[in-house]
């Protein structure tokens, strides 16, 4: 699922667009903010892959805050404007945005720029997959079973099935690890490490949270549970925008 930032300053335009987001299956609605300062603060969290975004808003505008994104393309989301100003589309393009939609426009307008984004994003994955460029340092690039990063002046070997769970805390993440009761903590995005890990072994449950679905020992109203051995608190929050596809993963896991 594309996760998805709705940005407007309008009540009545940014209800629409989330709306729609929540219309499209690949689509999963992330947050919504009435202002760029907003805005920029949720992007920075790591974890947003596309956003709508409004071009004249009070104090920054929606061109000034694509201008301040990361240029780390790993961190960087795609970009749809929405305005009612045509004058500002060359502008938005020149700035790589995916599309640019003219308000008023209908869910199949917004489909259509939503489906081009879709396309950019896999692409990039593909490209991203095949390069294996990541900024983790591999030893074999044949053997997809542990990585190096960088931490506390020295490469430290992360054998992936025994990653607990990855919690992300702004620039850096902490990698909690099977039978180690001190995580590793290393500068990188958790959209970047998220990329590296298996889609079917591990699951984004927050927008602060990776876990490893083989350590989970059960999941309850107050978040899923996972094991114990780590040294920290056992049971992790689940996200609203998060809590279907993990859901919908323990359900193909249920007998």
């Amino acid at each position: 699922m594309i996760q998805t930032l709705v940005v407007d300053d309008e009540p009545l335009a940014q209800n629409l667009v989330a709306q729609y987001v929540q219309q499209t299956p690949f689509l999963e609605l992330c947050g919504r903010c009435s202002n760029a300062k907003e805005a920029y603060e949720r992007i920075s969290e790591g974890d947003v892959d596309l956003v709508f975004l409004d071009v004249q808003m009070p104090g920054m505008s929606g061109l000034t805050l694509m201008k301040s994104m990361p240029d780390d393309p790993a961190l960087r989301p795609k970009v749809i404007f929405t305005t009612a100003f045509s004058e500002y589309a060359i502008e938005g393009f020149k700035l790589d945005a995916v599309d640019y939609l003219l308000k008023p426009f209908d869910f199949d307008e917004f489909l259509k720029a939503a489906v081009k984004a879709q396309r950019q994003i896999e692409l990039e994955q593909q490209a991203y997959t095949n390069t294996n460029n990541t900024s983790f340092t591999s030893e074999a690039s044949t053997d997809d079973s542990y990585f190096f990063v960088k931490s506390e002046y020295k490469l430290v070997r992360i054998d992936i099935p025994k990653i607990v769970y990855i919690e992300g805390l702004k620039d850096y993440i902490k990698i909690y690890l099977e039978d180690e009761a001190k995580p590793v903590l290393t500068l990188q995005s958790l959209k970047a490490v998220e990329r590296r890990l298996s889609s079917t072994e591990f699951v984004r449950i927050h927008r602060s949270f990776i876990v490893n679905i083989n350590h989970v020992r059960g999941v309850d109203r107050a978040g899923v549970i996972i094991s114990a051995n780590t040294g920290n608190n056992s049971t992790l929050p689940i996200g609203d925008g998060y809590r279907a596809s993990f859901m919908a993963m323990i359900e193909s896991r249920t007998i």
